[in-house]
C-alpha cells in the first residue's frame, strides 16, 4: 500500500542505476552462491580426501558455527565501521578462505578454512541490503527487488557453479568463488562511495538480551527446529542421492529456483489469505512428509522431494523472519542478530548429527529425526502461543467509524470522496488507515517508506475529509507485505467498522505483481458486502447505493 506516485517525480528507469549498485549486486550474488556451492561436490570431496559423510558435512558445521556466533557481533562491528567497510572486510575474508579451502590437503584443513569463509559471509551478507537501500535510485522497493534478484541468482546459481567446476575437480568451485568475489571486492572498492555510519551504535550484548523477549525466543526456538530439517536436506541429501556433480547441481538448481520464487512471490500471497501461523504449520507438515519420503523412496523420488522442499523452505524462510522481526520490541538489526544466532546454530548440529544417525541407525531414522524436528517448530508455537500474541487496536469512538485505506497514490482522492459520501449518509466519522509496508528478504526486513512520508499521506487524507465536513482521524500501520490486508481487516473489527473503502488494483505496479493485490486480499478476508473497492467493476453498484442515500445535491464526485 506504499504507492507515493501522486506528487513524486517520475521514477528513473529500472536499470538506470549507478555502478555502485551493480557492484554490490554482483558481490551479493556471489555471497549467496556459497550456501549451495558445495552440495554437488560433497561426495567428490569425500572420495578425494578419503572421508566419510559426517566428516565432510563438517563443512557446513564449521561454516555455520562461525556465522551464527558472528551474528552476535556483526551489528557491533558494522555500526562502528560502517556498511561499506564491513562489506569489504567480509568480501576479503571470503576471497582468502575460499582460496585456502581449494588448496586443502585434509578434511581438517578444509573444515577450518570453511569456517573462515563463514566469518567473511557473516560480515558481508548482512550488510548487502542496507548498502543497496542507500545507493539504489528509485527507492527502497527497487533496492529490495534488486536484492531479491541477487538472492535468487545466488541460491540457484551456486549449485550450478559447484557442479560445472566440480566436474573437473572438487577444488575448482572454491577457486572459482574466490576469483568471483575478488572481482566483486575490487568493484566495491572502486565504485561504492563512503556511506554514513549508523547514528546509534549497537551494544555487544544487545542480541543476546533481545532473546530475553519471550516472543522472539519462541520464534527463534521454532526456527532452530525448522532449520534442522533445512540443513538435513542441504547437507545430507547429496549423499543419499549419490549422483554425479552435474546431476546433484541440477537438482539443487531447481531447489534454489523454487526457494527464491516461493519466498518472493508466493509467501506474501498465502500469508495474506490464510495467516502466518496457519501457513507455517501447513508448510512444516508438508516438509515433514517430504523428509519421511526421502528416507524410504528411490533416488528419483528423493530428487523430486529435494526440489519440492525448496518451495516449502521459501515460504518458511520469509514468514519466520517476518514473525521474528515484528514480535520483538528490539530494533530490527538487534532482533535479527539474536534470531539468526539461534536459527543458524541448527546448521552446526544437523549436518554432523544426521549422517551419524544414518551411520548407526539407518537413513530412514535420520530423515525421520529431521521430520520430527520440522513438526517440533509448529508444536513450539502452539505450546508458547501466548507469547506470540500481538496487541490489537481498541476502539476509542462512541460511534463506530467507516474505514478508508489510502496509499498515497492518485486513487486516494476517489477513495476519500467515496468514504465521505458513505460517512455523510450514515452519520459516521472516518478512520483513515495507511499501511507502511516492509519487505522481508532472507533474514532482513526493509521499510518501503519512511515514517514522515507515511504520516504525510494520512495527514493529507484527513485534511481532505475535514474540508468536506467529515470528522476524521488517522492511523499508520506498520506491516510486512503479506500481513498488510489482515492487519487492516483486524483494525476494522477492533473499531467496529462495518465497511472499508479501498482503491482497486494498481495495474503493472511492481509491489502488486510481487505480493498480490492488497484490495484482492482484503476482499477475500472481508467479502464484497463489507468492502468497497473504488474503481473496481462492482464499484458502480456501491456508488449508486451511496448516492441514492444522500440528500439531493450532497453527493461529491468520485
Amino acid at each position: 500500500m506504499s504507492h507515493t506516485t501522486a506528487s513524486a517525480a517520475p521514477a528513473p528507469a529500472f536499470f538506470d542505476q549507478p555502478k555502485a549498485v551493480w557492484a554490490t549486486i554482483f558481490a551479493c550474488t556471489v555471497g549467496f552462491m556459497s550456501i549451495g556451492l558445495v552440495d554437488p561436490i560433497l561426495t567428490s570431496i569425500a572420495r578425494g580426501l578419503d572421508a566419510g559423510p559426517a566428516e565432510v558435512s563438517l563443512l557446513f558445521t564449521s561454516y555455520f558455527f562461525v556465522t551464527s556466533v558472528m551474528m552476535l557481533v556483526t551489528g557491533f562491528v558494522s555500526s562502528r565501521l560502517g556498511s561499506r567497510s564491513t562489506m569489504m572486510v567480509g568480501a576479503a575474508l571470503i576471497v582468502v578462505f575460499a582460496a585456502l579451502a581449494g588448496n586443502s590437503t585434509s578434511v581438517t584443513e578444509l573444515v577450518l578454512f570453511r569456517g573462515g569463509w563463514g566469518l567473511g559471509n557473516a560480515f558481508f551478507v548482512v550488510t548487502g541490503l542496507s548498502v543497496l537501500v542507500a545507493v539504489t535510485r528509485g527507492g527502497t522497493g527497487r533496492a529490495v527487488l534488486l536484492y531479491e534478484a541477487a538472492m535468487g541468482l545466488g541460491l540457484s546459481g551456486g549449485p550450478l557453479l559447484g557442479a560445472l567446476l566440480g566436474s573437473y575437480s572438487w577444488r575448482w568451485p572454491f577457486f572459482g568463488t574466490a576469483t568471483l568475489m575478488a572481482v566483486g571486492l575490487i568493484a566495491i572498492a572502486l565504485f561504492l562511495p563512503p556511506l554514513a555510519r549508523p547514528a546509534v551504535k549497537t551494544g555487544l550484548t544487545a542480541p543476546v538480551r533481545a532473546l530475553g523477549h519471550p516472543g522472539l525466543l519462541t520464534v527463534a526456538i521454532g526456527a532452530f527446529f525448522y532449520y534442522f530439517a533445512f540443513f538435513t536436506v542441504l547437507a545430507f541429501a547429496p549423499f543419499v542421492l549419490d549422483m554425479s556433480a552435474m546431476q546433484v547441481g541440477g537438482i539443487f538448481f531447481g531447489w534454489g529456483v523454487l526457494l527464491a520464487i516461493f519466498s518472493v512471490f508466493v509467501a506474501p500471497r498465502v500469508e495474506a489469505r490464510f495467516g502466518l501461523i496457519p501457513v507455517t504449520t501447513v508448510c512444516l507438515t508438508v516438509m515433514a512428509v517430504l523428509l519421511v519420503v526421502m528416507g524410504i523412496a528411490p533416488k528419483g523420488v528423493v530428487a523430486a522431494c529435494v526440489m519440492l522442499s525448496g518451495a516449502v523452505m521459501g515460504i518458511c524462510n520469509t514468514l519466520f523472519t517476518e514473525l521474528a522481526l515484528e514480535i520483538s520490541d528490539a530494533p530490527r538489526p538487534v532482533a535479527s542478530a539474536g534470531y539468526n544466532f539461534l536459527r543458524w546454530f541448527a546448521g552446526v548440529i544437523a549436518p554432523y548429527a544426521v549422517p551419524k544417525v544414518a551411520e548407526f541407525l539407518g537413513v530412514e531414522v535420520a530423515f525421520g529425526l529431521a521430520a520430527a524436528a520440522a513438526l517440533a517448530a509448529p508444536l513450539t508455537f502452539y505450546l508458547r502461543r501466548r507469547h506470540l500474541a500481538r496487541p490489537g487496536v481498541v476502539a476509542a469512538n462512541a460511534v463506530s467509524p467507516l474505514l478508508a485505506a489510502v496509499d498515497g497514490s492518485l486513487s486516494d482522492a476517489a477513495v476519500l470522496d467515496r468514504a465521505a459520501a458513505f460517512a455523510r449518509a450514515e452519520g459516521r466519522p472516518v478512520l483513515v488507515a495507511h499501511v507502511r509496508m516492509a519487505e522481508v528478504v532472507d533474514e532482513e526486513e526493509a521499510d518501503l517508506e519512511d515514517a514522515a512520508t507515511a504520516e504525510g499521506i494520512v495527514g493529507t487524507a484527513i485534511e481532505r475529509l475535514k474540508a468536506a465536513g467529515i470528522a476524521a482521524e488517522g492511523l499508520v500501520i506498520d506491516a510486512a507485505a503479506g500481513a498488510a490486508a489482515r492487519k487492516v481487516s483486524d483494525l476494522a473489527d477492533a473499531v467496529g467498522a462495518g465497511r472499508i473503502v479501498v482503491g482497486a488494483v494498481h495495474p503493472n505496479d511492481p509491489e502488486d505483481l510481487r505480493h498480490g493485490s492488497f484490495s484482492a486480499a482484503l476482499l477475500a478476508l472481508r467479502g464484497p458486502d463489507r468492502l468497497v473497492v473504488v474503481g473496481d467493476a462492482s464499484d458502480r453498484r456501491n456508488a449508486g447505493a451511496a448516492a441514492s442515500a444522500l440528500p439531493a445535491g450532497s453527493a461529491r464526485s468520485a
